[in-house]
């Protein structure tokens, strides 16, 4: 039987998918993050086809997200959206060291994957963690900074922006240590997915493709790395998508 239990990661509230027999064994493990105003909640069902694997699933609330909600304005947490993915990225540490403190992950078979924010999150990630051994990335973009410069544009068109151009440069130098487009050498060969629907009008298709394109000609095994565009998809993840997200880290995990 599957179970799903409610964890406190330090001051992460997260929901732990599971078989019940196997719930206190160590066991590989994949970490799925939302998108932004979504909740752990939300992945329910991508969790349990991976625990039906053999998998631990671990779902993570991010800042200002499901539990962490705050009473804040939905402009506000636009705004914030870059410290949610870096704290997103800071987390996963705590999420790691959980893990290995109670003896929970087996052989560092350490799996990550992520929608819309969380798979920005996932890119992020990829530049800093080498121990992330496989991950998935649906419709996010690898390419943090220009997408930063991007969003920052519109904001700017809706009004004015509460922030000074210096702490905007300040934001995009941070987001550039951890731009997996501006270090693709990073995934040195890890297995990587990448899922998108070519009609997304809220994270560029062109991001995840065309990094794709120029990644895949670092890759030996080019088995390693898979990219799946879905025709006629706008930004909502598809059954086809959760079942080749599942395939992937069966695979490759």
């Amino acid at each position: 039987m599957i179970g799903i239990y409610k964890e406190m990661i330090q001051s992460i509230p997260s929901l732990v998918i599971v078989n019940a027999d196997k719930q206190n064994e160590a066991l590989p493990v994949v970490v799925y993050i939302h998108g932004f105003t979504s909740a752990k909640e939300q992945n329910l069902p991508l969790a349990y086809l991976l625990a039906e694997k053999g998998y631990r699933v671990v779902l993570p609330d991010s800042m200002y997200h499901g539990e962490r909600e705050a009473d804040i304005s939905n402009r506000k947490k636009q705004i914030s959206f870059w410290d949610i993915v870096l704290q997103n990225v800071d987390e996963l540490q705590t999420i790691k060291s959980y893990l290995d403190d109670k003896n929970l992950l087996l052989d560092g078979r350490f799996g990550l994957a992520g929608t819309s924010m969380g798979g920005i999150t996932t890119s992020a990630a990829l530049t800093k963690y080498p121990w992330i051994k496989t991950a998935a990335i649906l419709m996010g973009s690898p390419k943090i900074t220009t997408f930063a410069k991007t969003l920052v544009e519109s904001f700017k068109k809706m009004g004015n922006l509460p922030v000074t151009d210096e702490m905007l440069e300040g934001l995009y130098s941070n987001l550039k240590k951890l731009d997996l487009s501006v270090h693709p050498e990073k995934l040195d060969g890890r297995p990587l997915l990448f899922w998108h629907g070519e009609n997304d009008s809220v994270v560029p298709f062109d991001h995840s493709y065309t990094f794709y394109d120029e990644a895949v000609k670092l890759y030996q095994n080019k088995e390693n790395i898979k990219f799946i565009k879905e025709e006629n998809r706008d930004h909502k993840v598809s059954r086809y998508a959760i079942m080749q997200t599942v395939n992937w880290f069966d695979k490759h995990l």
